[in-house]
């Protein structure tokens, strides 16, 4: 145990009780029972106890009882001096850190713990001070033993507590390494089986859909407080810089919505919801989304990512598709591909055309004149006209 715990043991000494030699053996002869009492009456009136006391779990906390009420007795007993008081007591400190420890394990909290320690408290007080008193103590000196008996519950309790907050802290600490190691593998080229056995290790129940979404790092905590608790988190992708990815649970349909919400002016990107299994897909489309400079929902620029998938292949298209007008001066080449462009989204509706390029109607026909001049019939060929819209679009 720490030095502080040395400290406080330490301080116990102080109480002005004197057991005598008749006193310690009428209670030592009672402790083992007095144990059993003390786990008898947590079992009754401790609920999240009521099935616990049975198996290992039961005979550690049977165990740690059992030191408890001996580190007392030594304590109480005046049998070290006190300098020595700290090393007569590590034992009964370190069980109920232990116990602690143990108990945040079996998922039981803290809450129940010291309600096990308050009953706890009140039998071994009751039956301690009526043997003592069977054993010849003065009853003046009942409030002295009164006092030194709750003191080293509160001594024990703190450090039952103490376990009990170091074992959440590392258990979590742990949770977040395995799921970090989870939320890696899901962007990895990782088996089914792997990321199954990866998510059971993590403690992370498999949802539905998994949503990517790119934060910055200082808006990660207000984000994280407004999403489904288990988001994974990954910061230390190369490519992020000073963005963290999170993987939103079950973010899709309606939910996806109240996502987009939190999400507003935080310079965010989300990506699509996708299987839990295939983040990745939506992983990568938000990082495209990101590079492009697109908006905060991928959803509305499904257009603009599919049309910059490739960029290689489509500048290749855009040449083969233009090659037509390659022969043009470039001033006219460059009105022929803004009028054919505007002619193909507006399904060769003239007035519109017109309206869209700020020019008379008059002078789109002449255009398109011009147009199929240079292309003839495969102006009317569905295969260039999807072709042309791709190349253009």
């Amino acid at each position: 145990m720490t030095n502080k715990s040395s400290r406080d043991v330490a301080a116990l000494s102080s109480y002005d009780v004197h057991l005598t030699p008749e006193v310690v053996a009428s209670i030592r002869a009672v402790l083992p029972q007095v144990g059993e009492d003390v786990v008898a009456a947590i079992i009754a009136e401790v609920p999240p106890y009521q099935d616990a006391l049975s198996g290992h779990m039961g005979e550690t906390i049977r165990t740690a009882v059992g030191v408890a009420l001996g580190g007392f007795l030594s304590l109480a007993s005046g049998a070290s001096l006190p300098a020595d008081v700290s090393a007569a007591t590590p034992p009964a400190l370190q069980g109920a850190y232990d116990l602690g420890r143990g108990e945040a394990r079996s998922g039981r909290t803290m809450e129940a713990l010291l309600a096990a320690y308050r009953i706890g408290a009140r039998v071994a007080w009751r039956e301690l001070a009526g043997k003592a008193v069977e054993g010849g103590m003065a009853p003046a000196m009942l409030v002295e033993f009164s006092a030194l008996v709750f003191a080293w519950i509160d001594e024990i309790s703190e450090a039952s507590a103490a376990g009990h907050a170091d074992e959440r802290a590392t258990t979590g600490r742990v949770r977040r390494q395995l799921r970090e190691r989870l939320a890696r593998k899901l962007l990895a080229e990782t088996t089914p089986e792997e990321l199954d056995d990866a998510a059971v290790r993590a403690e992370w129940t498999p949802p539905s859909t998994l949503t990517a979404v790119l934060v910055p790092n200082s808006q990660v905590g207000t984000i994280l407080a407004k999403v489904n608790q288990g988001t994974l988190e990954h910061d230390d992708l190369r490519d992020l810089d000073d963005h963290t990815l999170l993987l939103v649970p079950d973010a899709h349909g309606r939910r996806r919505r109240a996502l987009m919400k939190a999400l507003e002016g935080r310079r965010s990107v989300a990506g699509p919801a996708k299987p839990w299994r295939e983040a990745r897909v939506s992983y990568e489309r938000a990082r495209r989304a990101q590079s492009a400079g697109l908006g905060s929902d991928t959803e509305q620029h499904l257009v603009e990512l599919v049309l910059s998938a490739d960029t290689d292949a489509r500048e290749d298209l855009r040449a083969q598709v233009l090659a037509p007008l390659a022969d043009l001066r470039p001033a006219t080449a460059e009105k022929l591909t803004e009028t054919l462009r505007s002619w193909l989204l507006h399904q060769g509706r003239r007035d519109e055309v017109a309206a869209d390029l700020f020019i008379h109607p008059q002078t789109v026909r002449y255009r398109m004149g011009q147009l199929r001049d240079v292309y003839g019939d495969r102006l009317d060929d569905p295969a260039m006209l999807l072709a042309l819209t791709v190349a253009l679009g």
